[in-house]
C-alpha cells in the first residue's frame, strides 16, 4: 500500500472520529467499522482510536476554557479554604474526579478485553442497537427537569458508570453518559455539557497513556498519518461541539436512535455477507 493511501486514509479516519466523537453514535464504533472496508483492510486498533480522541479532547479545552479554568481554580481553592467546597465550581471539579475513577479502574482491569475481544464486530453491532433503544426511551419519558447545579454525589458517580460503559464499541461514551442524563431527569443540554467535561480525564488520560505506549514498545501507529488523523479531528470536533450543543436544547434524540439501528443493522448484514469480519 503506497505511502499516500496511509495518508488518505489517516485524513478520512480522523474526520471520521471528529465527526462522531460528541454525537452519541459511538466514534469508536465507526472507526471499527469503517477501518477494514478501507484500502489497507484493518481495524484501526483501540490505540490509534484513543490516540485521535486527544484531538476531540483539545477542541473541548478550547471551546469550554473559559468553564473549565474558573472550575480548576475554585476546586484547587477548596484543598486549602473548606469553606469553598460548597462553590458550585468547586463542587462541579469533585463531581467530575468522582465520576472519572470508574472509566478508570475498568479500563485497567478489563484492558487486555477492551483491546482484544470487545472489538468483536457482533458485540459493537449489538451495542448499537441496544443502547439505541435505551438512549429513546430516555429521550422520550425523561423528566428534563434537572440543571447542572443540581448535580449529586450520587448522580456523579452513576454518570462515570455510564461513561465506563463506553468501553465497549457501540455504546457511545457521550450517549452512555447523555442516556443516564436523561433518565435521571436532567434537561439534554445538562446532559450534553456534563458528558463533554466528565470525558476530559479519561479520554486525555486513555490518548497519553496509548501515545507514550507506542512510543516506549515501537507500537506499529505511523506516527505522521497519526497526528493528522489528530489534527483534523480537532478542527472538525470543534465545529460538531458548536452545532451540537444548539441543536440538543432545541430538538430530541430520536434521529440518533434512528441511525444507531440502521447502522447496527447494517453491520450485520455486512458480516452476514461475508464483507465485514468480527475479528
Amino acid at each position: 500500500m503506497s505511502s499516500t493511501t496511509v495518508w488518505l486514509e489517516a485524513a478520512f479516519l480522523g474526520l471520521i472520529q471528529g465527526l462522531t466523537e460528541f454525537l452519541p453514535i459511538s466514534s469508536s464504533a465507526h472507526l471499527r467499522i469503517i477501518g477494514p472496508l478501507l484500502p489497507s483492510g484493518g481495524d484501526p486498533g483501540a490505540a490509534f482510536t484513543a490516540i485521535t480522541q486527544i484531538g476531540t479532547e483539545a477542541a473541548v479545552l478550547l471551546y469550554f476554557r473559559h468553564d473549565i479554568v474558573r472550575i480548576f481554580l475554585a476546586w484547587w481553592a477548596s484543598l486549602t479554604q473548606p469553606a469553598r467546597r460548597q462553590d458550585p465550581d468547586a463542587r462541579m471539579g469533585w463531581l467530575i474526579i468522582i465520576g472519572s475513577v470508574p472509566i478508570v479502574v475498568l479500563g485497567l482491569l478489563f484492558k487486555d478485553a477492551i483491546e482484544g475481544s470487545l472489538r468483536n464486530l457482533y458485540i459493537t453491532a449489538t451495542m448499537l442497537i441496544v443502547f439505541a433503544i435505551i438512549l429513546g426511551a430516555a429521550d422520550r419519558h425523561g423528566r428534563r427537569e434537572r440543571t447542572l447545579d443540581k448535580l449529586t454525589w450520587t448522580h456523579g458517580l452513576l454518570f462515570g458508570l455510564a461513561q465506563a460503559m463506553a468501553l465497549i464499541p457501540g455504546v457511545s461514551r457521550s450517549g452512555g453518559t447523555i442516556t443516564a442524563g436523561l433518565l435521571m431527569g436532567y434537561t439534554r443540554e445538562a446532559a450534553a455539557r456534563y458528558s463533554f467535561l466528565l470525558a476530559i480525564p479519561a479520554v486525555m488520560g486513555s490518548g497519553c497513556y496509548q501515545l507514550l505506549r507506542s512510543w516506549q514498545h515501537g507500537s506499529p501507529i505511523a506516527a505522521g498519518p497519526t497526528a493528522l488523523a489528530t489534527l483534523i479531528a480537532f478542527g472538525v470536533g470543534y465545529g460538531v461541539i458548536v452545532v451540537f450543543l444548539k441543536l440538543v436544547s432545541t430538538r430530541g434524540y430520536m434521529a440518533f436512535v434512528y441511525y444507531r439501528i440502521a447502522l447496527g443493522l447494517l453491520v450485520f448484514g455486512l458480516l452476514g455477507a461475508g464483507i465485514l469480519s468480527a475479528h
